[in-house]
């Protein structure tokens, strides 16, 4: 992040331009780090994948400026492995090891982790696990540096449920807003307002797919780690998955509806965000991704004090779509709408709820292995706690919550049943009542995953 930072204040001020400004940046870094001579490949690999590139190890700069200003999205893989730092590591075997024991298995003492690309689910356990540097995801900001400035584009960001309270316990969505209109942004969007219209979605695919004791159905909603994981795996519960995109997705399908020629950047706690928007038939929904430490760096590179800021408020989601930041929120929020659809309903909405890796995969095995659970909507965040404990964020689970349930009690409105806000884009998108949203073929494919 400190080599992000100054990185961050030397394109955004113009005063990189040349191969021979990062060389300039390079040594800078060395001398105010303590690092020596021989770490200038670190740096530099270091330098490269804070502008979202690959690691290129022991080469001077060439075309990473040019690639900045020319490309248009940060290539796979997002997590990416940088040479030196290993040898330094003094575990018998890779830390990282443990971290990602559910999926890549492949280690070697001397190379240090080997990153499996069509195994790996983009969690980022191993970028915060490692001590020494060796893996780092990469960053997204300098192409939207480029956007900021570009007044013939209007760029809007939108904001995951958990950003709430990250900032300072006294900096508010309000605050945050205004910062972001400071940065260029035209507007700040609650990523909780679209979790609103896909509950609805959700619900009624429950009501319409889960008829007897015997049926069950899982969640697609919120969490790329837990849908990865069961398309990967699980090929045979991944049939009662909800075909249904996630908020984030949402957001940028219905913005770009809405308003023609925009660009969308999301605020994530995690860094599998950054490889779901690369995923095929999702690819252009999203521009970027940035998450939350990345964005309290460039706050404090830019001299952006939150708390002097005036506050901007606008409520513009439910209690149900806020709280999706939290194990339990998408369970919670699609009930709700379950029974407002049909109260008398026979078969009840019994959630299942799980959270990390581990506890995903056992329930996954246990419905692999047909055995009967107690529920029949199942919810999995990849992270312990869900996405307010994801690997990026700023303060700790416990605190999160409690941030984010405040935040949702203090909506002005309920259930994503009542979001006067989310009928009013559903009718801009030509839908009338709730009923239609699963009779418009325009709003399926809109909503839902190829």
């Amino acid at each position: 992040m400190q080599i992000f930072g100054e990185l961050v204040k030397r394109y955004w001020r113009g005063k990189l331009k040349t191969p021979e400004d990062l060389e300039e940046l390079t040594k800078d870094i060395k001398k105010k780090y303590g690092f020596n001579n021989e770490d200038i490949p670190f740096i530099r690999d270091h330098i490269r994948v804070a502008m979202g590139q690959d690691p290129k190890g022991d080469i001077d700069f060439e075309d990473e400026l040019s690639i900045v200003k020319n490309s248009k999205e940060i290539q796979q893989p997002i997590v990416a492995k940088i040479d030196g730092p290993c040898e330094y590591c003094e575990e018998k075997e890779c830390s990282c090891k443990e971290v990602c024991k559910y999926e890549a298995h492949i280690y070697k003492r001397k190379q240090g982790p080997i990153i499996v690309n069509n195994k790996c689910l983009s969690c980022g356990e191993c970028v915060t696990t490692c001590d020494f540097g060796a893996l780092a995801d990469k960053i997204e900001f300098m192409p939207v540096i480029d956007l900021l400035k570009d007044e013939s584009t209007d760029v809007y960001v939108t904001v995951a449920p958990a950003i709430v309270g990250q900032f300072g316990d006294n900096v508010s969505m309000g605050q945050l807003r205004t910062a972001f209109k400071l940065l260029g942004f035209k507007d700040m969007v609650e990523v909780a307002l679209f979790a609103d219209i896909l509950t609805m979605k959700e619900a009624f695919e429950f009501n319409h797919l889960v008829k007897s004791e015997e049926d069950f159905f899982l969640t697609s909603c919120c969490c790329p780690v837990w849908f990865n994981l069961t398309k990967k795996n699980y090929p045979n519960i991944f049939e009662k998955m909800s075909p249904s995109i996630s908020p984030m997705i949402a957001s940028g399908r219905i913005l770009k509806k809405l308003y023609k020629n925009i660009k969308v950047v999301f605020i994530a706690p995690c860094v599998a965000k950054k490889a779901e928007i690369k995923e095929p038939g999702l690819k252009g929904d999203i521009d970027y991704v940035l998450n939350f430490r990345e964005l309290k760096e460039i706050f404090n590179a830019l001299e952006i004090d939150l708390e002097d800021l005036p506050g901007d408020d606008k409520d513009q989601a439910s209690f149900g779509g806020r709280v999706y930041a939290r194990t339990g929120g998408v369970s919670f929020s699609v009930k709700t709408v379950v029974n407002r659809l049909e109260p008398r309903r026979v078969i009840k909405l019994k959630a299942k709820k799980v959270d990390g890796v581990q506890d995903c995969r056992k329930i996954l095995d246990t419905l692999s292995a047909g055995e009967v659970i107690e529920s029949n909507f199942i919810e999995g965040m990849g992270c312990k706690g869900g996405c307010v404990g994801g690997p990026r964020t700023n303060i700790e689970v416990e605190k999160a919550t409690k941030k984010v349930n405040d935040f949702g009690e203090d909506s002005l409105i309920m259930t994503p049943f009542d979001n006067l806000n989310a009928m009013k884009i559903l009718k801009q998108l030509g839908i009338g009542s709730i009923e239609e949203i699963m009779e418009s073929k325009e709003i399926i494919e809109l909503l839902t995953r190829e």
